[in-house]
């Protein structure tokens, strides 16, 4: 009889009963899923942005497609740390699935403040700094500097006991001072990446498509990019690390777990398909067992060549 592998992970004090988490601002705040995802078979749900109040977010258009991805310039729009206590929080903790709240902000002390309230409270599993959104124009970029990075994570570090998932940029040359820099300041984790800077014209028009110009971009175009971050990363952090960028598939989120990761986050292909977290979650199983390995840890890192 086939023995079923192990898929657990832990991040800090987080339990995942799988290695796959929903990508932030791709599976809404979560709740609108029960009743259409089986949410008992992913290992967590990352949460849209919770910043310290209330952001309208960017005019439309907001997203575009594009060839293999998607551009988005939503611009983090939410109702602030205290709606959402108030009314999505208690939803979502009468879910059987740990929940990571993705936390925006514009200065290290607005990240505390985001941090300590969800953690006065109990009102998250783990929170995942948002170091770096690009498709913002202004002031929510800490990702590309190590020593502001670095700042962030300590400042939360200082408010809470929760585990902490730094989540780190694309667009840098060299990922591995801010990882580190991250790790250094007491982070649990890093995530990466986020997206990536791009644009999109209509020839016809003569016009941007998007309202604000640019936005960030995801999806299967983005996936080289993201392991190469990943294998980069996986030098010089100890903690462990949840990849993303282009994942689609059970072989797309294999290939992050042999660059280094020990979770990844499905995000963009949740738009098309919303089961798309639970189903790679069965093919990492299918794929560890059809390949004789009884644990999801077994293959992390071991990329060879």
């Amino acid at each position: 009889m086939m023995i079923e592998p192990g898929l657990s992970v832990r991040i800090g004090s987080l339990n995942m009963r799988t290695p796959v988490t929903t990508g932030a601002g791709t599976f809404g705040s979560g709740v609108e899923m029960e009743g259409v995802v089986d949410l008992t078979r992913i290992g967590a749900l990352t949460v849209t942005a919770v910043t310290a109040r209330p952001r309208l977010g960017n005019p439309p258009v907001r997203m575009v497609e594009t060839a293999s991805g998607l551009l988005n310039a939503v611009g983090l729009p939410n109702g602030g740390v205290d709606s959402y206590l108030e009314e999505t929080a208690p939803r979502l903790r009468r879910l059987d699935v740990p929940v990571i709240v993705n936390v925006a902000g514009e200065s290290p002390e607005d990240f505390a403040y985001v941090v300590r309230r969800l953690s006065e409270v109990g009102a998250a599993d783990a929170v995942e700094l948002n170091l770096s959104c690009p498709e913002v124009a202004q002031g929510l970029d800490f990702g590309t500097d190590p020593k502001r990075a670095g700042e962030v994570v300590a400042a939360c570090r200082r408010v809470t006991a929760l585990p902490l998932i730094a989540k780190l940029a694309a667009g840098v040359a060299d990922v591995r001072p801010i990882a580190k820099a991250a790790e250094e300041a007491g982070a649990d984790a890093v995530s990466l990446i986020n997206v990536v800077v791009g644009t999109s014209i209509d020839a016809r028009a003569r016009r941007f498509r998007l309202a604000a110009r640019r936005g960030g971009l995801s999806g299967p175009a983005i996936k080289p990019i993201a392991l190469y971050h990943v294998c980069r990363a996986a030098e010089v952090v100890a903690v462990p690390i949840i990849g993303m960028g282009g994942i689609a598939s059970a072989t797309d989120a294999v290939e992050f777990l042999l660059a280094g990761a020990s979770a990844v986050a499905v995000g963009t292909i949740n738009f098309v398909n919303p089961n798309a977290a639970a189903e790679v979650a069965q093919g990492i199983a299918e794929y560890l067992a059809e390949n004789g390995f009884t644990d999801v840890r077994d293959i992390v890192g071991t990329v060879s060549g």
